[in-house]
């Protein structure tokens, strides 16, 4: 079982030894002030707890890099959050924001202090728009859910982190089961109120014990800080084909990008980049097999990558409309904390059925085209092989396209052209060298800026090919992130504004 931490204790555990700094003051008394009753179960609260309130505050080092920290203390009124407590927070998230500070948030509550009501109740107000202020400013949240978080704490700042992990065993959820089944005279159902359960819906990145919480926040950090300096430039790799592609056949092609050998998104972030964090599903409730989320670093370069993986839609499901939004999830939190964004491609096809038109496929593919063509920050677009309809159509905008030699891009798969067109699936062959969908062609029309050799083909070369496309993304991210943001965005969208004129 999962030894339950103190907040002290849990500090200590995360942070560089000997580094924290409380920025803990008195608490401050209500300004209705408090019954005799009331004031008993304070000082019997302090007295249990060794805290004088339900949330400590600080600073200190994560393996040397200075952040700020809020913990709840449970045993402190069950961590409940009172009109002190909550001063005490939002003053702490304030002088993190004012001090350019990343939040380490660490809840464990049973939710509003009941003793001080609905003034206490709406503190939470106050919480969140200091929340709303830090990210703002560009600042990381990393949450870790402790056991419990329940109420209005889980249904604030407990559920406003831009990466967020759950304890093993913890219960984590709006509703306290007591009162459900004082409500309702039953007890609520079993399994759904834990960090696993909210893991497999896509609510949580990870579930994690204490130990792991340091080095986690760390390699963390390291990507969503990562954009407050820009590496040094690093040399332009030699990465192209040499000599380029001509007179290919786009079947080759075609045929090359489907072999079942071939590196996909997991194989680049395991061979080409390193501090890799996996992010979890939407955030909403929802995750798909067929996207991958991620922090990551290639060399120097940090970036959030989103990316389709060929071996998920296959072996599960195609690409519905929740990949989509997970991806937009990407996309948001690389434009809040200004950090360059990856995307992938490298798909059969979105979903064509029933559920992905009832989960809204069409419009999430226009809300991520809308999403990635406004970004702030810097991106970088990889045909990593199949690249078809809507589905690659959604990644695809960015101030830089690359593709694999044998990567191509096409409105359909080239069968459900050949259809279309000619009736019949027979002519695909000589529709995608009619659509000009290969890499040569996308190149000449000023599609893709790049091409990155395979030798001579990926599925036999995994890991050189995987180390090849990190170290492009590398120098292009670098060189991007030395552009203005403006102009950046300028030439993204002009680039598809004279596409074909």
């Amino acid at each position: 079982m999962t030894k339950r931490y103190s907040a002290r204790e849990l500090i200590d555990l995360v942070v560089d030894e000997g580094t924290f700094e409380s920025w803990d003051t008195e608490p401050i008394t209500p300004a209705a002030g408090i019954s005799e009753e009331y004031a008993a179960e304070l000082a019997a609260a302090r007295e249990k707890s060794g805290a004088d309130e339900a949330i400590l505050t600080g600073e200190g080092r994560v393996r040397g890099r200075r952040v700020a920290i809020v913990a709840s203390e449970f045993r402190f009124l069950a961590g409940s959050i009172g009109i002190a407590a909550a001063e005490r927070l939002t003053s702490a998230i304030e002088r993190a924001t004012a001090e350019g500070l990343p939040l380490l948030a660490g809840p464990a509550s049973g939710g509003t202090r009941m003793q001080e009501g609905t003034v206490a109740f709406l503190s939470m107000v106050k919480i969140t728009a200091a929340v709303n202020d830090h990210r703002k400013a560009g600042l990381p949240i990393l949450v870790y859910l402790r056991h419990p978080t329940t109420g209005g704490v889980f249904a604030s700042w407990g559920s406003l982190g831009h990466f967020s992990v759950a304890e093993p065993g913890a219960l984590v959820g709006f509703l306290g089961p007591r009162v459900y089944e004082e409500l309702y005279g039953e007890p609520f159902p079993t399994n759904v109120q834990t960090g696993d359960n909210l893991h497999r819906r896509g609510l949580v990145d990870a579930v994690m014990g204490p130990e792991r919480l340091g080095e986690t926040a760390a390699k963390a950090l390291d990507v969503l800080m990562g954009a407050l300096e820009v590496p040094a430039p690093v040399d332009n790799p030699d990465t192209s084909p040499n000599p380029m592609p001509s007179g290919t056949n786009a079947w080759d092609i075609i045929t090359a990008s489907r072999d079942e050998k071939r590196p996909g998104v997991r194989e680049l972030l395991r061979y080409g980049a390193r501090n890799v964090l996996p992010l979890n599903g939407t955030g909403q409730g929802e995750k798909d097999r067929g996207m991958i989320l991620a922090l990551a670093t290639f060399g120097s370069a940090p970036c959030i990558v989103l990316g389709q993986d060929r071996r998920g839609q296959r072996k599960y499901e195609p690409m519905g409309p929740a990949a989509l939004r997970e991806a937009r999830r990407g996309m948001r939190l690389a434009d809040e904390l200004h950090i360059p964004l990856v995307t992938v491609i490298d798909t059969p096809g979105a979903a064509l059925s029933k559920d992905a038109e009832e989960g809204g496929l069409a419009g999430e593919i226009a809300r991520s085209l809308s999403d990635l063509i406004a970004l702030k920050a810097p991106t970088v677009s990889v045909i990593l092989g199949e690249g078809s309809g809507g589905g690659a159509l959604a990644l695809i905008p960015a101030d830089r396209v690359l593709s694999a030699e044998n990567g191509w891009l096409s409105p359909l798969p080239p069968e459900g052209a050949s259809a279309i067109v000619h009736r019949t699936r027979d002519r695909a062959a000589e529709m995608a060298q009619a659509q000009q969908v290969h890499c040569e062609k996308l190149v000449e029309h000023g599609i893709v800026d790049r091409v990155i050799a395979e030798k001579p083909n990926a599925a036999q070369e995994p890991r050189e090919f995987s180390e090849r496309v990190a170290q492009t993304l590398e120098y292009e991210i670098i060189d991007l992130m030395r552009v203005h943001p403006s102009r950046r965005r300028y030439q993204r969208i002009d680039r598809y504004r004279k596409l074909g004129i």
